[in-house]
């Protein structure tokens, strides 16, 4: 599915009527076009599964490790992600993923973890389902069960309208396999990736 930027640009300049503004004037004339534009970017993973991010980015490495014969946690943290609500199109923004995983018999590189991360923020999501996602599209590629997501981030839906609570910060964590029944792996988990 690929993102219709001509709709887009008709329906910002309907938004732009019905907020009593005039799109033909200066300041708004591009802006429809502007805006297209940049929802083809920051929505890009709205074009993708799951499935299909994974297989974007599903480069491992199995040459010459010994990681069948261990339980070593990987863990990339600190991320710096963004995303946008599905409830009120508002940005998330300071978000901050840090991602672990026990490696099987794949390791993955590094920035393909922080790709995914990216991939996965570019949809109109939900924070619990990023981190579900990115979850499962470890899982994937990795082929492995233990794959444990932190997301830290701050919601403009809570900071600039409504409540308006603009030092809130929302948490999550998504444990799957022995992150999840290990109680030591995931204090050890979660002693590195919270703050």
């Amino acid at each position: 599915m690929a993102i219709d930027k001509e709709a887009v640009k008709e329906h910002i300049r309907g938004i732009l009527i019905a907020l009593g503004d005039d799109p033909e004037r200066e300041g708004l004339k591009e802006t429809p076009e502007r805006v297209a534009k940049m929802y083809e970017e920051v929505f890009e993973g709205m074009n993708y599964s799951n499935h299909e991010i994974a297989q974007m980015f599903s480069k491992t490495f199995e040459d010459d490790l010994t990681v069948k014969d261990h339980k070593d946690m990987v863990i990339v943290k600190d991320i710096d992600m963004f995303s946008y609500c599905e409830h009120h199109m508002a940005l998330m923004y300071d978000m901050k993923a840090a991602v672990a995983y026990i490696p099987k018999e794949k390791v993955l590189g590094l920035s393909k973890i922080a790709r995914i991360c990216d991939m996965v923020g570019k949809r109109l999501q939900l924070q619990e389902r990023i981190g579900s996602d990115i979850a499962d599209i470890i899982m994937e590629v990795a082929e492995c069960e233990d794959v444990a997501v932190y997301i830290e981030g701050c919601h403009s839906c809570m900071s600039a309208r409504g409540i308006k609570k603009h030092n809130a910060k929302t948490v999550t964590t998504t444990l799957r396999g022995a992150f999840e029944t290990d109680n030591m792996l995931r204090w050890h988990f979660m002693t590195q990736a919270g703050k």
